[in-house]
């Protein structure tokens, strides 16, 4: 048997499902189970993991994990599906930038609750065909949820992640949170302030940009 297949038709079927989600979302209700886990919290230690990753495009035998990163301040860039429309606009943009996160000693990981497959072949499609083809950091697969669950942005009906980012300092605690919702991409400048506003280690009034002196009390 042979199958039809084109770039359009795929992102037809994902744009269906995408507002499917969306749906969901506005009506969904949740109540609180004994299946419970301990939520991710600005000041404590992250949550940890340890996920299936595109670390080696070719073999998809690497994974990446917490510990990897210890003694670097990390980017976790959640979002909701591979081959959609927001989404590949936010992982091109923090790659192209990838060196400056670098230069201040931060690293930076794309999750989603997609296969390694799915990134994989996301990863060899070519961006004039909604690909993200040369993103240069790794990305991780959250299939079952769980760690999109322990940050608290997991749509639970649709199994898919808000667009949540996350940076989490050497130490491996948490110090920064925002969530977005599905339609909204992040932004790669504030992302940098304010990791560099964290860095500082001291208080950052508001619209403070780098290179700015710290408040003093």
């Amino acid at each position: 048997m042979i199958i039809n297949f084109s770039v359009g038709s795929l992102n037809s079927a994902v744009n269906i499902y995408y507002k499917e989600i969306t749906k969901q979302m506005a009506t969904a209700t949740g109540t609180a189970t004994e299946n419970t886990v301990t939520l991710a919290k600005v000041g404590q230690p992250a949550p940890d993991f340890n996920m299936p990753s595109t670390k080696n495009l070719e073999t998809l035998g690497e994974n990446v994990k917490l510990s990897d990163y210890k003694g670097k301040w990390l980017i976790l860039l959640f979002y909701p599906l591979d081959f959609t429309f927001v989404c590949p606009t936010e992982l091109i943009h923090f790659s192209d930038r990838l060196e400056e996160f670098q230069g201040v000693g931060a690293e930076v990981v794309g999750v989603s609750t997609d296969s390694v497959h799915s990134h994989r072949a996301w990863l060899k499609t070519p961006v004039d065909q909604n690909g993200i083809a040369g993103v240069k950091y790794p990305i991780a697969s959250d299939v079952g949820g769980k760690l999109a669950k322990a940050y608290n942005i997991l749509v639970e009906e649709s199994n898919i992640a808000l667009r949540g980012l996350f940076i989490i300092n050497p130490e491996g605690v948490l110090q920064y949170s925002v969530i977005h919702d599905l339609n909204i991409g992040r932004s790669v400048d504030e992302t940098l302030r304010v990791l560099q506003g964290l860095q500082t280690g001291g208080l950052c009034a508001a619209d403070w940009t780098p290179g700015q002196e710290n408040l003093k009390v």
